[in-house]
C-alpha cells in the first residue's frame, strides 16, 4: 500500500476515540480505538482530564498503527493528510505561555444558563449553553480570576490540532459551535463580535483569543516534529504531513453521510444525539434550535440533545450482569443486537411504559440537570420487548420535540435523511424507529458505523484530491458516494402513530422528570 495515497481521520467521541485510515478510493482499510468516559467533578463539572486526552489519542493512534502493520506489513511512517475531530463546543482556555487556565468544560455541562440567555438577547441569535462563548461569558459573570489571563480559547479538536501543527485554527463547522458564523464571509459574525467586546473590560478582544476560521479544502497546517511525537512517541511517524482544519462531530457526521447539500439532513445518535438539516432560508430564533454550518460554511439548523444511548447502555450492562450471574455470559455486541431486535416485537406505543433518559441536563426541554427515570402505568404491558422499545423511543423523544419546530414551524425541507452512530449499528431497528419518529424515509449507509473519523478522513481527502473549484458537495456526490450502498426504509403507519402516542404520554408526564431532579 502507498501510504502517501491514504488519509487518517481521528475523532475524540464521548465514549471512544477512534482513528480510520482511508485509501485513495475512500475505503476504510484500517482502524484503531480507545475507550474512555467523562467524569463529574466535585464542583459539578463534566470533564475529561487532559492527561487522559493525551493518553487516549496516543493509544488510539498506536492501535491504528498496529492494525496497519498487521494488515500491510508496513510501518505507519507517513500519510497524505491527517485530520482531527472531536465533540463540539466546551471551554478550554490557555494563557500566553500555553498553560491551561481552567478544567476542560465539555458540551455536557448546563451551567451557563444566565450567560446563554443574555447573549441570545444581545445577539438576537440563539446561543446554547454548551457553546464556548456561553462558557466564556459565564466565567466572566462568575468573576473567575483566570479570565483576564486568557490568550487562547479553543475546543477539544482545536486543542489537538494546535498540538499537532502549532496553528490556532479550526474548520468553520467547528468554529460555529464556539461563536456565530457569517456564512457569506466564512468567518465569525463581526457585528456580534463587536457587541460582545462592548460587554467586557479586559486587555484582550474576542478575536484575539478565538481560533482562525478555515473552510473545508484549505490546509490547516503541517504536522510538526513535536506534533508527530504527540501522536506517536515511538518516533516512527514523520513530520511534514498536511493537516486538514479540525472539525466537530457535527461536521464530520455531515460529511460521513453525504449530508452537506441544501435539503439533506442527518441524525447522529450515540451518547448524545443531534439532527442536522441544511437550510435554504433564514430561520427564526428558537431556544431549541442551534444554527451552525457545514464544513463548507452553509447554514445548518441543528437540534442537539445531550442524552441518547447512555441509559440504554446502562440497562444492557445490567442484563449482562444478570446473564453472568446465571452462568450464561453473553457477548456484549450480541446482547445489544438481541435486545434491539426485541424492541421491534413491542407495542408501537410501548404498552404504557415510560422512560426519561436524562443523565444530564437538556436544553431542548429546559432542564439544567437530569435523572434517568423509568416509570410505568399499573395496567401496562410490562414485557421485555416493550421495556426495550421504551428506552429506544425515549432516546429519540427530545430530538423529535426539536425537529417538529423545524419541519412544522419553520418549513425546513428534508429531501434525504441519513442515520449514523451506535444507535443504528443493529440493522433496521434504529432506522425504523427514527423513521417512525420523523414520519419520513431514513437511509443508513454501509459506512454509517464508521461515523466521525470516517467523515474527518473524507475532509482530508477533499483537501488533497479535489479538482480546482470543486465544491465539497460535488466531491462527495461524485467521487465518494456515487456508488455507495445504503438501505432506505419508511416506518409503517402503525409505528408512526405509536411513536406519536408515546411522545404524547412522554410530554404529558414530563413533570415526573422535573420532580426527580428536585427530590433526588
Amino acid at each position: 500500500m502507498n501510504l502517501k495515497n491514504s488519509v487518517i481521520g481521528i475523532e475524540l467521541g464521548s465514549t471512544r476515540i477512534k482513528a480510520v485510515l482511508l485509501d485513495d478510493n475512500h475505503i476504510p482499510v484500517a482502524s484503531g480505538s480507545y475507550e474512555w468516559e467523562n467524569r463529574l467533578t466535585e464542583d459539578g463539572i463534566w470533564t475529561y482530564a487532559m492527561d487522559e486526552v493525551h493518553k487516549g489519542v496516543r493509544a488510539c493512534y498506536a492501535d491504528l498503527a498496529a492494525a496497519v502493520k498487521a494488515e500491510f506489513s508496513t510501518e505507519l511512517t507517513t500519510v497524505g493528510a491527517i485530520g482531527v475531530s472531536a465533540m463540539m463546543h466546551g471551554y478550554l482556555p490557555f494563557d500566553k505561555d500555553g498553560n491551561q487556565l481552567a478544567e476542560f468544560r465539555t458540551w455536557r455541562n448546563t451551567i451557563t444558563g444566565e450567560a446563554a440567555q443574555k447573549l441570545s438577547d444581545l445577539f438576537g441569535f440563539n446561543i446554547p449553553q454548551r457553546w464556548s462563548i456561553a462558557h466564556l461569558y459565564q466565567a466572566i459573570l462568575n468573576g473567575e480570576d483566570h479570565v483576564e489571563d486568557i490568550a487562547f480559547l479553543t475546543t477539544l479538536a482545536g486543542y489537538i490540532h494546535w498540538q499537532l501543527t502549532g496553528e490556532k485554527v479550526m474548520g468553520v463547522g467547528e468554529a460555529s459551535g464556539m461563536f456565530p458564523i457569517d456564512s457569506a464571509a466564512l468567518d465569525y459574525n463581526q457585528t456580534m463580535i463587536d457587541k460582545f467586546d462592548s460587554l467586557i473590560g479586559f486587555d484582550w478582544k474576542l478575536r484575539d483569543i478565538l481560533p482562525k476560521v478555515l473552510p473545508a479544502g484549505v490546509c490547516g497546517g503541517t504536522l510538526t516534529e513535536s506534533g508527530a511525537n504527540f501522536l506517536d512517541p515511538t518516533g516512527v511517524l514523520k513530520a511534514g504531513i498536511p493537516v486538514a482544519p479540525c472539525e466537530g462531530d457535527a461536521g464530520t457526521g455531515m460529511a460521513a453521510t453525504n449530508s452537506v447539500r441544501v435539503g439533506t439532513g442527518n441524525v447522529s445518535a450515540g451518547t448524545s444525539d443531534f439532527a442536522m438539516l441544511v437550510a435554504d432560508h433564514e430561520l427564526g430564533v428558537h431556544r431549541e434550535i442551534d444554527m451552525v454550518t457545514t464544513p463548507a460554511g452553509l447554514p445548518v439548523a441543528m437540534v442537539h440533545c445531550n442524552n441518547c444511548t447512555s441509559d440504554i447502555n446502562a440497562w444492557v450492562g445490567l442484563f449482562a450482569q444478570f446473564a453472568e450471574a446465571i452462568g450464561a455470559v453473553q457477548d456484549k455486541g450480541a446482547l445489544y443486537t438481541m435486545l434491539f431486535n426485541k424492541a421491534l416485537e413491542g407495542d408501537a406505543d410501548c404498552g404504557g411504559l415510560l422512560s426519561y433518559n436524562y443523565f444530564s441536563g437538556e436544553g431542548v426541554t429546559d432542564l439544567d440537570e437530569g435523572r434517568p427515570v423509568f416509570a410505568r402505568y399499573p395496567n401496562c404491558s410490562f414485557t421485555l420487548a416493550n421495556f426495550m422499545r421504551t428506552h429506544l423511543l425515549s432516546a429519540l423523544a427530545t430530538l423529535k420535540i426539536g425537529l417538529d419546530i423545524l419541519t412544522k414551524e419553520e418549513n425546513v425541507r428534508v429531501d434525504k435523511l441519513y442515520g449514523h452512530g451506535g444507535y443504528f449499528k443493529t440493522p433496521i431497528v434504529g432506522q425504523n424507529l427514527l423513521s417512525a419518529a420523523v414520519g419520513a424515509a431514513v437511509s443508513v449507509m454501509e459506512t454509517a458505523g464508521e461515523g466521525g473519523p470516517y467523515g474527518m478522513a473524507l475532509l482530508c481527502a477533499y483537501m488533497l484530491w479535489k479538482d480546482e473549484g470543486e465544491s465539497l458537495e460535488d466531491y462527495l456526490d461524485n467521487k465518494v458516494f456515487r456508488d455507495a450502498k445504503s438501505s432506505t426504509l419508511v416506518a409503517d403507519k402503525n409505528d408512526i402513530d405509536g411513536f406519536n402516542r408515546f411522545l404524547e404520554r412522554y410530554v404529558g408526564a414530563f413533570e415526573v422528570e422535573k420532580t426527580a431532579v428536585k427530590v433526588m
